[in-house]
């Protein structure tokens, strides 16, 4: 991949949460603000952001909508390449993350990752280190996983309920812009003409300033 010594001019933000809880977390606020200064430092633009809600960063986590949507209008309309706030935000495991450098230079799409400025090199010594570090990312994640799961298991073991983020539509003022999604989309209208008119009304998502034609997709796949 480019070496920090060649910053993007024009850039997409990546945004990675894991969990359905973690999107009512603070994960996208620390990446954004993360991405935005490194991307005031170095002159880099940023064209747009995409929020990956709920995505895991194994195998079982490889069906990426933002993911793909970036790609094809990275493909399609320019724009030189990807910030991310660090590696495991593309992917926790090693492999996984491998794979897609690969086909990110494969596809002539550069990436910068803000904590690993020169780690997306094909640099030998850089090459195992970020190989080391994406494999500490896997263990730090299996741990989490472990941890968590124990705690689910001893609440359910009191008799405690244990409820993940609420679905779009069941929070205040929610349900009739999930009606109105719903029916545009029953007529025809494509994603992204869906959140062009939610952003023109000033209609704002739970998360982030806009909409996006990923973040109408999760809202209408989660209902």
């Amino acid at each position: 991949m480019e070496t920090a010594e060649k910053p993007l001019g024009l850039a997409f933000a990546y945004l990675r949460v894991s969990g359905k809880g973690q999107i009512e977390g603070d994960g996208f606020t620390r990446q954004l603000t993360a991405i935005q200064a490194y991307a005031k430092a170095q002159g880099v633009k940023i064209i747009d952001v995409y929020q990956e809600k709920g995505v895991t960063g194994t195998v079982d986590g490889m069906d990426r909508p933002a993911w793909v949507e970036m790609i094809e209008r990275i493909m399609a309309s320019g724009g030189e390449g990807i910030v991310i706030e660090r590696l495991d935000r593309l992917a926790r495991d090693l492999m996984i993350q491998e794979h897609i450098l690969k086909d990110l230079k494969r596809r002539g799409i550069k990436i910068v990752s803000v904590a690993e400025p020169d780690l997306c090199t094909d640099d030998p010594t850089r090459k195992l280190l970020r190989q080391i570090m994406g494999a500490i990312a896997e263990y730090d994640k299996t741990m989490i996983v472990l941890k968590l799961r124990g705690a689910r298991q001893r609440k359910r073991a009191n008799g405690e309920r244990c409820e993940g983020a609420k679905r779009y539509g069941e929070k205040p003022g929610e349900r009739l812009v999930l009606k109105r999604i719903a029916t545009a989309r029953a007529a025809g209208e494509g994603l992204q003409k869906i959140a062009q008119t939610l952003n023109d009304e000033g209609i704002k998502p739970r998360r982030g300033e806009k909409w996006h034609a990923s973040s109408v997709r999760s809202v209408l796949m989660n209902a």
